[in-house]
């Protein structure tokens, strides 16, 4: 069975598409077969980070019933063990995807035979981004140490338990909660805890349902484009705090390291772990990779990597 690994944070900007990259290539050097599938639906270019010109094959003949299966959409990507379906050649309509449309794409990717499929999910807190993030139990919030993201990332957590609720409890119990919420508080905005403090105290069996289903989440946590000047806690701090006021288990994998040279390789249309592969930035990918995958034991040999 594969292990899914939905990839967000709320902000745009903070890397997500790079972590997804530089993080795939390092699994599939480590042996496993990995599947990258860009669900930035609208602002596809996780193929750039890979130095691969826009495949032709990808998510919109899956959609369009093009290609029967999506395992048939993925392309190769020059590394081993590492395939990638992109979405850059779907409609201008893609973003606005219908319900069911979105169930097949999730029902789809549970299907693909490979042992770490990784998805790059878009910037916001739109329905399809939150939908795509709860497809897995095992999520990665990728975030950098300016204050914007990481507030942009706890309301993305936020959300998408509001958004794990409404699932759980269906369309008309929850609007009956909230409501019955709303007119208790006397308040204009929701907290979650706040919520299922109020569900447990109204109906026990509801809430401890509840708290079983969102302790089944595993979510990990990446800090981005870290330098010297910042707090080197500031990720395990961010950790507790969210260990401490969510109901799922939340591990902080590592800092990247912030390296310039990260554009220089996409500018001059390179794998920046496979240009740069002795920088502080690339040790600590990998060093993801292997907290990751808890197994670093099965390397490829180096003569098989993409120079």
């Amino acid at each position: 069975m594969s292990h899914i690994y939905t990839i967000g944070g709320g902000k745009g900007g903070v890397g997500k598409s790079f972590i997804t990259a530089n993080l795939g290539v390092m699994c599939a050097k480590l042996g496993y077969r990995v599947l990258l599938v860009d669900l930035d639906l609208g602002g596809s270019n996780l193929h750039t980070f890979l130095a691969l010109k826009n495949p032709q094959v990808g998510l919109h003949d899956f959609l369009s019933k093009r290609c029967r299966s999506l395992g048939d959409t993925a392309s190769p990507t020059g590394i081993p063990n590492l395939s990638i379906i992109c979405s850059t050649h779907c409609s201008l309509e893609v973003p606005n995807l219908f319900h069911a449309q979105k169930l097949k794409i999730i029902r789809a990717i549970k299907e693909l035979p490979y042992d770490y499929i990784l998805l790059d999910l878009g910037a916001g807190t739109n329905f399809n981004t939150l939908d795509f993030f709860l497809s897995s139990d095992e999520g990665m919030f990728v975030f950098t140490p300016e204050p914007t993201s990481v507030e942009n990332t706890l309301r993305f957590i936020k959300a998408l338990y509001y958004r794990r609720l409404k699932q759980i409890l269906k369309q008309r119990a929850f609007k009956e909660i909230v409501g019955e919420f709303m007119d208790q508080s006397g308040g204009s905005s929701i907290k979650v805890s706040e919520l299922m403090e109020f569900i447990m105290t109204n109906n026990r069996t509801r809430g401890e349902l509840l708290q079983a289903r969102l302790r089944d989440f595993d979510f990990k946590m990446v800090l981005n484009q870290y330098r010297k000047q910042v707090d080197p806690a500031l990720g395990q701090k961010i950790e507790k705090v969210c260990n401490k006021h969510f109901y799922s288990k939340f591990q902080f994998l590592g800092n990247v390291s912030y390296d310039e040279r990260v554009h220089d390789a996409i500018f001059s249309r390179k794998i920046y772990i496979t240009k740069y592969p002795y920088t502080h930035t690339a040790t600590d990918i990998q060093n993801i990779a292997k907290k990751l995958t808890k197994s670093p034991s099965r390397a490829i040999p180096a003569a098989t990597q993409q120079a």
